[in-house]
Formats: structure tokens, C-alpha cells, sequence
């Protein structure tokens, strides 16, 4: 796996293949998370960063899944441990765009109605959100098993 950090714009270096990513940043009374693409057990690591982040930085949290194309139960799992950590600390949390699977998945599993479901402009992507402070990282998630 080889990972990527830069302030500003998601990027892949030459000849990466990236599939997928969490990005985190946060905003002036919001902290955002990002999930793009194949969100899998190889970013394991980069959930832990982002976590962490989300526990040390204060205010509302968005997980942003508009770019979410597969998660699998290691992604749903991190999902719901943001949503877990943010609402002890009484904190709001909101799910921002999510895909109908994403949100059949949700339910399937009893969580549907948990996560309040926020919807942003059509075609307006987390990276275009302009953030005040951005740390992005992205991860070559491999192959799935």
C-alpha cells in the first residue's frame, strides 16, 4: 500500500493506482470526512488517522460518501465508529450524500435511521467544498479477496 498526504487537492502519484481513500479536513464549525472510491480493509491505517483526527478536532462531523463507489463491512464499521465517537461527545453528525446501496446497507443492518442524511448541490464534489484547513491522504487499496 502506499500512502499519499498533502495539504490542498486529493492527487495520485505517477503511476499509483489509487481505488479508493478517506480524506479529513476540517472546516470553521465542522470536521469532514471523505470517503472515496473502494473503501476496504486495506485502508485500515488511513481510518485510524482519520479517526483520530475526528476525536481531536471539535465540532459537527459530515461523512461525505458522495464519491463512495464500494465499501465493505470494514467501511461500514468505520463509518458507524465516527458516527459512535462523535455522538458521545455530543456532537451532531450527519451522512452527506449518500448512494441508495449505501443507505440499503445502512438499513439492512439496523442503522439506517441513525445517521441523519444531508444533501448537497447535484454534481458538487467534496473536493470542490473549498475547505480552511485540508489534510488529504490516499491509499492504493489493492486487490479485494
Amino acid at each position: 500500500m502506499s500512502l499519499l498526504m498533502e495539504t490542498g487537492r486529493e492527487a495520485a502519484v505517477p503511476g499509483d493506482e489509487a481505488t479508493g481513500g478517506i480524506t479529513y479536513f476540517a472546516l470553521a464549525d465542522a470536521v469532514v470526512v471523505s470517503l472515496w472510491g473502494e473503501i476496504d480493509a486495506a485502508l485500515r491505517d488511513v481510518a485510524g488517522q482519520a479517526m483520530a483526527f475526528v476525536i481531536d478536532t471539535p465540532g459537527r462531523l459530515v461523512i461525505d460518501v458522495a464519491d463512495l463507489a464500494f465499501v465493505d463491512s470494514t467501511g461500514v464499521a468505520f463509518i458507524l465508529q465516527l458516527h459512535l465517537v462523535a455522538v458521545e461527545d455530543g456532537r451532531e453528525v450527519v451522512l452527506r450524500n449518500p448512494r441508495p446501496a449505501l443507505r440499503d446497507l445502512l438499513e439492512m443492518i439496523g442503522a439506517g435511521s441513525r445517521i441523519p442524511v444531508e444533501r448537497t448541490r447535484a454534481g458538487r464534489t467534496a473536493i470542490e467544498r473549498t475547505p480552511v484547513e485540508r489534510t488529504a491522504v490516499a491509499a492504493e487499496a489493492g486487490p479485494r479477496r
